[in-house]
């Protein structure tokens, strides 16, 4: 399994990345009957900005599967762009594909382009609102309600014996030590700094990520959605305060192997 950042900047796109996008990829059958393989491709979210970022990466027509973290922009509004590309493409609109997310995601998604919500974007998306784990091919995907104003939920994501798990947005919570239990890789949202008076239920800090990390087992630590009013380097630090495991900072075409 591999992880591409797309976008990894907090809360907005910042001078040096977009907003929150991730993309995974493994190589899987193609079909039933177990003849051939492809390569399987699903996006973490798709943030302000992060529909052009990712066309660096992969033909984004050839996407399986959008999971969506929650619905706040940073993690959803370039499915507007996304899904203006499906639309009217001028060699024909491709099959619906599956976008996964919160309760009342069609609705919001056809509220943030000015459509009508029937049909809205349904006739490009097959929208899923969670309730429990699922497969897109060869990911077995268990989404994880977690702790943030708004209805969320962290991501584990399994292939070939190996499980990524995604905090999206979160404060500390059981959820997301689930989410990072004993995973090989857990990217994990840093957006708040140790000793700032922070507002509760709302995210972690460097510090929080790391003891989040220690706690669940994780392997590796990867640090994303750092706001760009922040000094990346100095949340590394705190991370590594409360972690004493490998630790990195996600950047915008990081790929990181599984």
């Amino acid at each position: 399994m591999r992880l591409t950042v797309v976008g990894c900047s907090g809360s907005y796109p910042g001078p040096e990345s977009t907003a929150s996008c991730y993309l995974v990829e493994v190589e899987g059958p193609d079909g039933d009957d177990g003849q051939g393989s492809r390569t399987w491709r699903i996006l973490l979210d798709l943030g302000n900005g992060s529909l052009g970022a990712l066309q660096r990466y992969a033909d984004a027509l050839a996407i399986d599967a959008v999971l969506v973290s929650h619905l706040h922009a940073d993690h959803c509004l370039d499915l507007c762009g996304y899904y203006v590309m499906r639309k009217y493409h001028p060699d024909g609109a491709p099959p619906r594909i599956p976008v996964y997310g919160p309760s009342g995601i069609a609705a919001r998604m056809a509220q943030a382009y000015d459509l009508p919500t029937d049909p809205g974007m349904s006739e490009e998306f097959d929208f899923v609102e969670y309730d429990g784990a699922f497969s897109v091919g060869p990911f077995s995907v268990e989404p994880v309600p977690v702790e943030h104003p708004v209805e969320a939920y962290g991501i584990r994501i399994t292939a070939n014996g190996t499980t990524l798990g995604y905090s999206g947005d979160t404060a500390l919570c059981d959820g997301v030590d689930r989410v990072a239990a004993d995973t090989a890789l857990f990217l994990c949202e840093a957006s708040f700094r140790a000793g700032d008076d922070n507002p509760p239920g709302v995210h972690l800090t460097g510090a929080d990520a790391g003891s989040v990390a220690a706690r669940a087992g994780a392997q590796r630590l990867l640090l994303t959605h750092i706001p760009p009013w922040f000094d990346r380097d100095a949340m590394l630090v705190e991370a590594r305060s409360t972690y004493a495991g490998p630790v990195e900072l996600a950047s915008v075409g990081g790929v990181h192997e599984l």
